[in-house]
């Protein structure tokens, strides 16, 4: 049809000037100016045509199903409000282990698995709330029946014990820590264990503790290396001191000068 309609306009053009046999060079001019225009023609046709596909897929695509997502956020308010019913019993109850454990076991009496998350939660929220015989309560009702055997739990209960002044369960509790899961021992329950023996003057154990320590190849933090230098003090360890400040303290602090991060080097005597 294009070309059939350019060859018109050409003989048109051919006509006009008449020319019937050859094509002058300003009818080439003329040929090629017309075809030109009719590409352009042509160009926004198919522009337009293609604009038009993309309304109808843009519709289509509006129209089509909701998108499917494999990983969808689950609603925690459910164990949330399990935890605070949990709390709330175990608030009301005295202070006698058969009531608390008839009411705990009465509380997952329905359910058909441990609600390991909710007792969790109830066991965060006595903590925050320093009910440290409640949280003591919890935490061996939880590992009596298999669960919350984990890092947190253990150091949530050693601190109970400190707060509650049961120093013997407390390292009952470790032994048994320590014995179960040497290879896995981390800094934070070591931390908390000298932390606790500190708090009630227990020198010797903290440098037992200490050399269980250095054992298993568990570098101390720094407030462990503070507590441990004051036991070896306290001892008439001096040179134990010095040897444990010198092996674990950094020999360099940063401090705040001028609102400024600086670091300058350690006067470890005048700091403890």
């Amino acid at each position: 049809m294009e070309n059939q309609l350019r060859f018109l306009l050409i003989h048109s053009l051919g006509a006009r000037s008449g020319i019937k046999d050859g094509m002058p060079r300003s009818l080439e001019v003329d040929s090629i100016v017309v075809t030109r225009a009719l590409c352009v023609k042509c160009s926004k046709k198919q522009l337009k045509f293609n604009s038009r596909a993309d309304e109808n897929r843009k519709v289509v695509k509006k129209s089509g199903t909701k998108e499917h997502h494999l990983w969808q956020k689950r609603d925690s308010a459910g164990s949330g409000q399990k935890a605070l019913n949990l709390v709330r019993i175990v608030s009301e109850l005295p202070n006698e282990k058969e009531a608390v454990y008839g009411a705990l076991d009465k509380w997952t009496a329905w359910e058909t698995e441990f609600p390991l998350i909710a007792a969790a939660k109830a066991l965060k929220i006595l903590r925050q709330r320093r009910q440290w015989t409640r949280v003591i309560q919890v935490a061996k009702w939880m590992l009596s029946k298999g669960q919350g055997a984990t890092l947190g739990t253990y150091d949530t209960l050693l601190l109970a014990f400190d707060k509650d002044d049961r120093v013997d369960e407390a390292k009952s509790l470790w032994n048994m820590i320590i014995y179960v899961h040497t290879r896995s021992m981390s800094k934070r329950l070591f931390a908390r264990m000298i932390s606790l023996y500190d708090h009630h003057n227990m020198q010797d154990e903290i440098i037992e503790v200490f050399a269980d320590m250095e054992e298993l190849g568990v570098r101390p933090d720094e407030d462990t290396v503070w507590r441990v230098a004051r036991a070896f003090k306290k001892l008439g360890q001096e040179e134990k001191q010095e040897l444990v400040l010198e092996r674990y303290l950094c020999k360099w602090k940063y401090i705040h000068f001028n609102g400024e991060r600086v670091r300058v080097k350690r006067d470890r005597w005048n700091e403890e």
